[in-house]
């Protein structure tokens, strides 16, 4: 019961999917990081279906391109892009770290972030614009999940930065071993999806998601001293934004 539970939590936090609501018990937050991914899989459906349709009916570049880049909002809700917005405040913020946490839970938004929100969607949405085959659409579709993949190991392996907040009181009520065990095998698993889809794009999509966990990794122990909510839902975005870029690269140059 814990386990069914926990999906529900898991999709009425970091979704807008009508789920049923409870009271939420510790015993209930077990598993919720497990079903994280999920949410990513429906976004990917939806891509790789809207995609069908475009490359079916041959409609507008541009309806396409708006419409696939609004999905991810309008499944999330936008809760990811929060903490984008939050987490690029305090770290242009150049203030100490103390400070710099204080800003991450600020409601109110700066310039700074708005800044480098329509920067992002500027690429994202150039980037999307050049995807132009179902193979591409199904790895673009995996991104989604991958990303959140990686978030998930990122929650329960690096240390927070503070003993409060979502993030705090979902990695703390954790059935450690189970999530860990968890999100690799789901990781794994939407790799050897990737790779069976090309070769080269799917390899270059791992290591991007990688390689973006690391600097992730590095950036938040040097600015804040460990991770937050926000900066694990930077890094979905971030993680997101690389992988259609590739894509993007790989669809330009024939590799897809």
């Amino acid at each position: 019961m814990s386990v069914i539970k926990s999906f529900f939590i898991s999709f009425s936090i970091y979704s807008k999917i009508p789920v049923p609501q409870f009271e939420w018990k510790d015993k209930d937050m077990k598993y919720v990081l497990c079903f994280f991914p999920w949410i990513g899989g429906i976004i990917g459906v939806l891509t790789y279906l809207w995609g069908y349709l475009f490359l079916h009916f041959h409609f507008g570049t541009l309806l396409f391109t708006m419409a696939g880049t609004a999905i991810p909002l309008l499944v999330s809700g936008g809760f990811h892009v929060d903490g984008f917005m939050d987490t690029m405040d305090a770290l242009r913020s150049y203030q100490p770290k103390e400070r710099k946490l204080e800003i991450l839970k600020d409601p109110h938004i700066g310039a700074f972030s708005v800044i480098q929100i329509v920067l992002y969607y500027l690429i994202f949405i150039g980037a999307y614009s050049e995807l132009n085959s179902s193979k591409a659409m199904l790895i673009m579709g995996a991104g989604f999940f991958l990303s959140r993949t990686i978030s998930g190991i990122g929650v329960v392996t690096l240390q927070n930065a503070k003993k409060e907040g979502l993030l705090y009181l979902f990695s703390s009520k954790a059935h450690e071993k189970a999530v860990k065990v968890t999100l690799y095998i789901q990781f794994i698993l939407c790799a050897i999806f990737l790779l069976y889809q090309s070769l080269e794009a799917g390899f270059a999509v791992i290591i991007g998601g990688l390689l973006t966990f690391i600097y992730y990794r590095y950036r938040c122990y040097k600015e804040f001293g460990g991770i937050t909510g926000d900066t694990s839902g930077y890094l979905v975005t971030l993680c997101e934004v690389i992988t259609v870029v590739i894509i993007a690269v790989c669809c330009i140059t024939k590799v897809i």
